[in-house]
C-alpha cells in the first residue's frame, strides 16, 4: 500500500509566455505576452490548485519551482500575489524550496529584488552560452554581457542560491569554446549547473532548418573535457545534466527523479499525485493558454483530466526517473512510492544487472553502475 503522507510533494507552476520562441525549443511556450494577462492566469492558476486540493490531504510542500516559458515576463507583485495565494491554500514546509526561472535579459533582472521579496528563494538563470556568436545562432534575445551582468545581480538581489543553465554542442562548438563557456558558469556560479547537450526535436524550427552540428568525436571529447573541468571544480554529477557542489542540490529536482509527487499548475502542466487507494494519477492541462483560461473561468473550475498508473507501468516509470540520479534510491523506496513489492522490481531488472548495468539488489540501492550510467535508455529499454 501506498502511504500518500510518506510521499514527498512538490508544487509546479508553469508561466507558458516567451518573448520569443527560441528554434530548438519543444517546451509549451508561446509568444504574444501581455502583461494584462498576469491578473487573470494568477487567478486561474489558484483556481486550478482549489480543484486538486481534495486530492492532497494537507500534505506539506516540499518545493515549488515556477517554470515556462520565461516566468521573469511576470512583474514581482503578481509572483507575490501568486505565491501568497499559494501559501493560504497549501502547507509550505519551512524549509521549502522556492524556485523561480528567468532570462538574462535587461527587464528581467530588474525584478530579481521583487522575486526575492515575493518569496523566491532560488533563481535558475537560462545563460545557456557567454559566447554572442552562439546565442545568435540559438534565437536568444540576450547577449554574452548581459548573461553576465545577470548573475552579478543575482546576489545582490538577495539570492545565495541560483542555478546556471547551460547548454553544450552547439553549432560551430568545439571543445575548447565548450569549456570556456563552463569556466566562466563555474567562476559565476552559486553551486548549481545544469549542463546538457543541444538536441534537435521534432515540432521546432531547427527540426525542419537543421543547424551543423558537432560530430560524434567533438561530441565526446566535449563531454569528456567538461566533466573532468566540474569535478576539479568540486561539481558532483547528481543527475544526468545536473552538477552540483556539496547541498547546493535542486531539491525540486531530486523529488522529480526520486519518483516523489507533484502538483501540475498552468497551460500544459502536468502532475503525479499518489491517493490513499493505492491509486497514482497523472494530470494534464490544456497546452493552449487561452483555452486554460476559458475552462479555469468556470465556477467552481474543473479538475484536471487525469489517468491511472497502472501497476506495469509503475515499475517502468519508477526505473525511467530515479535511474537518473547518479546514486540511484534506496530499493524500498519502490514500494512506498509504488504500492508494489520489491520483488517485482527485482524480477524486472533482472536482465539490466545480468548486462552490468545495474548493481545488484541485495546491496540495498536501485541505481545505476558507471556503465550502465552511460547507456540509461538501454537500461530503461530493458524494463519495457
Amino acid at each position: 500500500m501506498i502511504n500518500p503522507g510518506a510521499v514527498p510533494l512538490s508544487l509546479y507552476i508553469h508561466l507558458p509566455w516567451c518573448a520569443r520562441k527560441c528554434p530548438y525549443c519543444d517546451f509549451n511556450s508561446h509568444e504574444g505576452f501581455s502583461s494584462a494577462t498576469q491578473e487573470p492566469y494568477v487567478t486561474a492558476l489558484l483556481a486550478d490548485l482549489d480543484s486538486q486540493r481534495q486530492w492532497l490531504s494537507d500534505r506539506p510542500i516540499q518545493s515549488v519551482f515556477i517554470g515556462g516559458g520565461t516566468p521573469s515576463l511576470f512583474e514581482g507583485d503578481w509572483i507575490a500575489r501568486l505565491l501568497q495565494g499559494v501559501s493560504t491554500r497549501l502547507s509550505l514546509a519551512h524549509d521549502a524550496e522556492i524556485t523561480l526561472e528567468s532570462n538574462p535579459g535587461s527587464a528581467e533582472t530588474s525584478r530579481f529584488k521583487a522575486y526575492r521579496q515575493a518569496g523566491v528563494n532560488r533563481l535558475s538563470i537560462g545563460v545557456q552560452s557567454f559566447d554572442d556568436r552562439a546565442l545568435q545562432t540559438l534565437g536568444r534575445i540576450h547577449s554574452g554581457d548581459e548573461a553576465r551582468k545577470a548573475l552579478d545581480l543575482v546576489s545582490r538581489a538577495g539570492f545565495d542560491r541560483w542555478n546556471i543553465d547551460l547548454m553544450h554542442g552547439l553549432p560551430g562548438q568545439h571543445a575548447d569554446s565548450a569549456e570556456a563557456d563552463l569556466v566562466e558558469a563555474i567562476d559565476r556560479s552559486a553551486g548549481h549547473i545544469s549542463w546538457y547537450q543541444l538536441t534537435i526535436e521534432r515540432n521546432t524550427h531547427f527540426w525542419s532548418a537543421r543547424p551543423e552540428l558537432p560530430d560524434e568525436a567533438a561530441l565526446e571529447a566535449i563531454q569528456t573535457r567538461g566533466e573532468a573541468l566540474l569535478r576539479q571544480a568540486r561539481f558532483e554529477q547528481y543527475e544526468v545534466s545536473a552538477f552540483s557542489r556539496l547541498a547546493e542540490q535542486s531539491q525540486h529536482n531530486l523529488n522529480y527523479w526520486g519518483f516523489g509527487d507533484y502538483i501540475g499548475l498552468g497551460a500544459g502542466a502536468h502532475g503525479k499525485i499518489s491517493l490513499p487507494d493505492s491509486k497514482i494519477i497523472r494530470t494534464q492541462r490544456t497546452r493552449s493558454p487561452s483555452d486554460y483560461l476559458q475552462q479555469l473561468s468556470a465556477s467552481p473550475a474543473p479538475q484536471p483530466p487525469f489517468r491511472s498508473v497502472a501497476n506495469g507501468d509503475r515499475i517502468v516509470e519508477f526505473a525511467m526517473n530515479t535511474l537518473r540520479l547518479r546514486d540511484g534510491v534506496r530499493l524500498e523506496h519502490f514500494t512506498e512510492r509504488t504500492g508494489l513489492p520489491q520483488d517485482d522490481l527485482v524480477g524486472a531488472a533482472q536482465t539490466a544487472v545480468a548486462r552490468g548495468w545495474l548493481t545488484a539488489p541485495e546491496e540495498g540501492r536501485f541505481a545505476a553502475t558507471p556503465l550502465g550510467f552511460r547507456f540509461l535508455d538501454s537500461v530503461v529499454e530493458t524494463f519495457l
